[in-house]
């Protein structure tokens, strides 16, 4: 799966952008669907059927990322832009970006004083992005317009997948590109020759501007379970506010709350025995920090039982975002065992 997420970290999306990831994942999964479809706000939908009766599951991976917006090119070349998703405003300076234009990407880097400046500033000050600016090299406006570059186009980060240590990578876009790239995996890999029932992977989009594309995608599907599989924050660092709960190389996440969800305790329960049956290697994960898709699908049409798959990450929503490998893989074989071990519905209903 290492490949296959450095092809989709290589793939710009932020949210409204994703079409060349959902391009991509349409072209590798419709040859091996029984249902390929991509709804109007973009989101893929790829159904395959189980040769035995069973539950209907439902698995979303957000497509998006956090990224940019070119908002107004200034006389002198400079870019003004705006955020799309959850930014902190401290890591943005001197980074570099590329600009997504009709002509192809632009290099470019978020603008800075120089050190030799800060005796002249405040350095306590932490400038807001609309202060901020990106300069992609040209002289004026018309060198950005002669570039292909406009109002609208979208911005990521300029940060490939890097390995770090023996088994762990850095680089952006792993929320939740991990996602996608384990998702995929199981619809390529698990034999659905054993499967009960049927699974519906929701490749979905906008999920960092409010799970847009699964509440979208929530209005007309009818699962009996439902699961996400995201990127999570790990709490294993020196600063003070880490709770040293969730860590790095320490297994998969199975979600039992975050701000969005209330795990169903049938589904979190679920996938921990079937971490203990296929020695899976896992953490219970509480943090009220983030939400996924989960978030909207667990709302579906008559309510659905629903849960998480974590990969855990340090750095969110930065272009230096830090897995291990491990959990990488170990959050795919979770992912693949609950599939293979469902039978009927009623192992998630609320009243067992």
């Amino acid at each position: 799966m290492k490949e296959l997420l450095r092809t989709l970290v290589s793939l710009p999306g932020p949210c409204g952008f994703e079409q060349p990831v959902i391009r991509y994942l349409y072209e590798r999964l419709k040859d091996v669907a029984d249902e390929c479809t991509v709804n109007g706000l973009g989101d893929l939908i790829v159904v395959k059927k189980g040769a035995c009766p069973g539950p209907v599951l439902a698995v979303s991976a957000h497509t998006d990322e956090v990224g940019f917006i070119v908002k107004k090119i200034l006389d002198n070349g400079l870019i003004r832009f705006e955020k799309i998703g959850g930014h902190d405003d401290r890591i943005l300076l001197a980074q570099r970006v590329l600009v997504n234009s009709a002509n192809g990407q632009h290099p470019g880097v978020i603008g800075t004083i120089s050190a030799h400046m800060q005796k002249f500033d405040n350095t306590s000050l932490v400038r807001g992005h609309r202060e901020l600016y990106i300069d992609v090299g040209a002289d004026d406006a018309a060198e950005v317009a002669a570039m292909g570059i406009r109002v609208g186009d979208c911005i990521t980060w300029d940060s490939p997948m890097v390995d770090a240590g023996s088994h762990r990578v850095y680089g952006h876009a792993y929320d939740d590109r991990c996602g996608c790239a384990i998702l995929a995996n199981a619809l390529e890999t698990v034999d659905f020759s054993q499967v009960h029932g049927t699974v519906i992977g929701i490749f979905s989009t906008q999920e960092e501007v409010g799970l847009r594309g699964a509440h979208a995608a929530a209005t007309h599907l009818h699962p009996d379970v439902a699961l996400a599989v995201d990127a999570t924050v790990v709490a294993d660092t020196p600063e003070s506010i880490s709770e040293h709960t969730l860590k790095l190389g320490a297994g998969a996440g199975i979600k039992v709350m975050d701000a969005s969800l209330v795990a169903a305790k049938s589904v979190w329960q679920f996938m921990e025995n079937v971490a203990k049956e296929e020695a899976i290697p896992y953490q219970l994960e509480i943090f009220m920090g983030i939400g996924t898709d989960a978030g909207a699908l667990h709302m579906g049409i008559g309510g659905v039982p629903s849960g998480v798959i974590s990969i855990p990450s340090r750095y969110a929503h930065s272009c230096v975002e830090l897995i291990d490998l491990e959990d990488f893989e170990n959050a795919g074989r979770l992912l693949n065992a609950f599939i293979l071990h469902m039978r009927d519905k009623e192992q998630f209903a609320f009243l067992q």
